[in-house]
């Protein structure tokens, strides 16, 4: 298991890595969006389904982070081209897209998050520790699903930011925070921060966080998530770099210790 108590000390390095977890970490191409393009189906009545890049389009806009808000979006936006108002309750789309994403076994085994594959491996966050890079997680996922994910890559502890913690991205805060939770971990204070994301809101929020706490250097590091097809993959990638990426990867596991960061705009 990983022990993310103790951070090897190495004092030429104050970096902090903090990675969102969906599409980051883990694939959610066939777990969360597909209950997003359910749930919109299913209250559209089987008249609509979003294509991947058709939600693509939606989280370019840089606020639709939030997957059950994202998908009250499209419901609300096929009603109006329909020249209709969606009388939808937004606890019934919450409701009816966990019952797709957790299933109904209480221990979600029959939910699309049991099949979800892992980008991220345990050996992975075992090298960042051996590098003395402190690390930990802000996501918009729930606390309960960031952490079925964490628990398979065998994480003990881990710092994590999750949905009910605090504002959703591109708001800092709870980037800034998870830094925080970081430092009282390890032994230097983080002078570098580096924060790891699929989405447009990722990338925004490292900006809103240069402007909200400049005591900081930072590098936003964009990576393309899994669902993105090898013909849409530069246009992604030049996306996420107009929202404010300095670097995009094809895999979180591109982000190696050794990786030179010093060229990226921002440090």
């Amino acid at each position: 298991m990983i022990e993310t108590l103790k951070v090897a000390s190495d004092q030429t390095n104050s970096k902090t890595f903090v990675f969102d977890i969906d599409g980051v970490i883990r694939d959610v191409s066939g777990s969360y969006r597909r209950a997003l393009a359910d749930t919109v189906e299913y209250f559209t009545n089987s008249a609509y389904r979003p294509s991947p890049e058709e939600i693509d389009e939606l989280k370019a806009e840089g606020i639709w982070n939030n997957d059950w808000e994202a998908s009250e979006e499209l419901i609300k936006r096929y009603f109006q081209v329909q020249g209709k108002v969606a009388k939808i309750d937004y606890d019934d789309i919450v409701a009816f897209f966990q019952s797709r994403y957790r299933g109904s076994s209480p221990d979600w085994s029959d939910g699309y998050i049991a099949k979800e594959p892992l980008i991220a491996t345990s050996a992975y966050f075992r090298s960042l520790t051996a590098a003395g890079i402190g690390w930990g997680f802000f996501s918009g996922a729930t606390r309960a699903s960031a952490s079925y994910v964490l628990k398979r890559l065998e994480i003990i502890d881990p710092v994590l930011v999750a949905m009910e913690d605090a504002a959703g991205k591109p708001d800092p805060t709870g980037l800034l925070l998870a830094v925080k939770q970081i430092d009282r971990k390890q032994a230097k204070p983080t002078e570098l921060i580096v924060y790891v994301g699929d989405t447009v809101a990722d990338m925004l929020t490292v900006s809103k966080a240069r402007n909200y706490n400049a005591s900081y250097q930072y590098v936003g590091v964009g990576v393309i998530p899994p669902h993105v097809t090898q013909n849409l993959r530069d246009r992604y990638a030049a996306l996420l770099k107009d929202n404010g990426a300095d670097l995009v990867l094809n895999s979180v596991l591109e982000l190696t210790p050794h990786l030179n960061l010093s060229q990226s705009p921002s440090c």
